[in-house]
């Protein structure tokens, strides 16, 4: 436990798992944190179909199909949660919540982030059946099929014109009595008739069939009234945020808790600490652009470790 590693990695989502299998090849004997959802957010997608080489693959497919490649070269997998890291000194510490200790010359943060949820009954049940947070990702699996967007910020609002090159059945949900995004993006909306707007509702409950969502329940916040509403896809649009907590103050981060890298590099605020994927990425935020991201953080280590022996 007390051994120095040249890199420990912390996130198995496709950045972390494609910068172990650069920094394998490498010899670099890399250790991978799975941490508490091994595979990220790419494990609780349904079909996607936009990653190069897989016309249509499941996320958990594509993901263990990652893993396997990095465990292929020599990557070693661990499924613990980073808790604590001290990056003050080297070799940089790790504690993880089986109060276990690991020390590494170079590390890469790459735990991703997470949607914010609406917690209500049946999210849980059908999260990836229909209840998603990525309108590209998913959207073209709706053809001709009622959909429901959640939010009333400029994300809600390129989910929905996003979405009217799939079907004229979009339905926008927003809590308030007006959307908040910008008056740009709101006029695309405005004038496009197959957006239909409800205000001042939330979800109340997501049904469905077992296998997928068939109807959500919305909630009107003045009048209480609630509405049953038929519906093939969920998109929540109301907020991304960084795994980032954990870090505690260790590294920079911008307002909104991400991780600041040093462009074109992804080196972070500490010399050593790199950082790519979700966690430092918050306008992609795809699975490939995540990938691409941990490729250049095990190239970007592997530099750093040949200039510092």
């Amino acid at each position: 436990m007390n051994n120095v590693h040249n890199l420990l990695i912390i996130g198995s989502g496709p950045a972390g798992l494609t910068a172990a299998i650069y920094a394998a090849r490498t010899e670099l004997k890399p250790i991978v944190f799975e941490g508490d959802s091994p595979g990220g957010q790419l494990i609780n997608t349904s079909f996607v179909e936009n990653w190069p080489g897989n016309i249509s693959i499941l996320g958990a497919q594509l993901i263990n199909n990652i893993k396997k490649h990095a465990k292929h070269f020599g990557t070693q997998s661990i499924h613990e949660t980073i808790t604590k890291v001290d990056f003050n000194k080297r070799p940089f510490t790790l504690w993880t919540n089986k109060n276990n200790e690991y020390k590494a010359k170079a590390i890469i943060v790459a735990t991703g982030a997470g949607p914010k949820k609406l917690g209500c009954p049946g999210e849980k049940e059908y999260w990836g059946k229909g209840v998603t947070t990525c309108a590209i990702c998913d959207g073209a699996l709706y053809k001709d099929l009622p959909v429901v967007i959640i939010g009333g910020g400029d994300t809600a609002m390129e989910d929905a014109s996003f979405m009217t090159r799939f079907t004229n059945q979009i339905t926008i949900i927003h809590l308030l009595d007006k959307l908040t995004a910008s008056p740009a993006m709101q006029k695309r909306v405005f004038n496009n008739p197959h957006i239909k707007i409800i205000y001042n509702s939330t979800v109340s409950e997501i049904r469905g069939n077992s296998e997928h969502i068939t109807e959500i329940v919305i909630t009107n916040q003045k009048t209480h009234e609630q509405t049953t509403i038929p519906t093939r896809a969920l998109f929540l649009a109301i907020g991304i945020k960084p795994n980032t907590t954990f870090l505690n103050g260790a590294l920079k981060l911008d307002n909104y808790g991400y991780i600041e890298t040093f462009c074109p590099t992804t080196s972070t605020s500490v010399e050593g600490i790199f950082a790519c994927g979700d966690a430092a990425d918050y306008m992609y935020r795809q699975a490939i652009t995540a990938a691409g991201s941990g490729c250049m953080a095990a190239l970007d280590a592997q530099r750093y470790l040949e200039t510092t022996e």
